[in-house]
C-alpha cells in the first residue's frame, strides 16, 4: 500500500488552518523550519514518523488524524473536522448540528444514496 503523502499534507494544512496557525507558528511550535512545514504540506518531502507525531502533538490531534484517507480501516474519518467545527458551538447549537446530521443519515438511508456510492467504488 502506498502511502498518499499529498493527504497528510492536506490534512496538516487543514487542521493548521482551523487552528488559526501560520506554517511559522506550527514550525516553532514543532521546532521544524517553515519551509520543512512548507515541504510537507506541499508533499515535496515526506514527513518522517518523528515529524508526524511532532506536529499531532503540536496541532493538538491524533497521527491517526492526519493519516485520515491512507487507512483502509478508519473508524475516525472526519471526526477531528466535525470536533473542530462544534468547539466553539454552546450546548443548544451542539444539540441542533447532532438532531441535523441525525436526520441527515437517515434521509440518506431511506433514499438509498448510499447503494449508490457503493455501487460507484465497485465500478472503480
Amino acid at each position: 500500500m502506498d502511502i498518499n503523502f499529498k493527504l497528510i499534507g492536506k490534512r496538516i494544512k487543514e487542521v493548521r488552518k482551523q487552528r488559526s496557525l501560520t506554517q511559522a507558528d506550527l514550525a516553532e511550535l514543532t521546532g521544524m523550519s517553515d519551509s520543512y512545514i512548507s515541504y510537507i504540506e506541499t508533499a515535496k518531502k515526506q514527513a518522517s514518523l518523528e515529524s508526524l507525531v511532532q506536529i499531532s502533538n503540536a496541532l493538538g490531534v491524533t497521527v491517526d488524524e492526519l493519516l485520515c484517507g491512507n487507512q483502509l480501516y478508519s473508524p475516525t474519518d472526519y471526526q477531528t473536522d466535525i470536533d473542530l467545527l462544534m468547539d466553539d458551538c454552546s450546548l443548544l447549537e451542539r444539540r441542533f448540528i447532532y438532531e441535523l446530521i441525525s436526520v441527515a443519515k437517515y434521509i440518506i438511508r431511506n433514499n438509498g444514496w448510499e447503494l449508490i456510492e457503493t455501487e460507484k467504488k465497485q465500478d472503480s
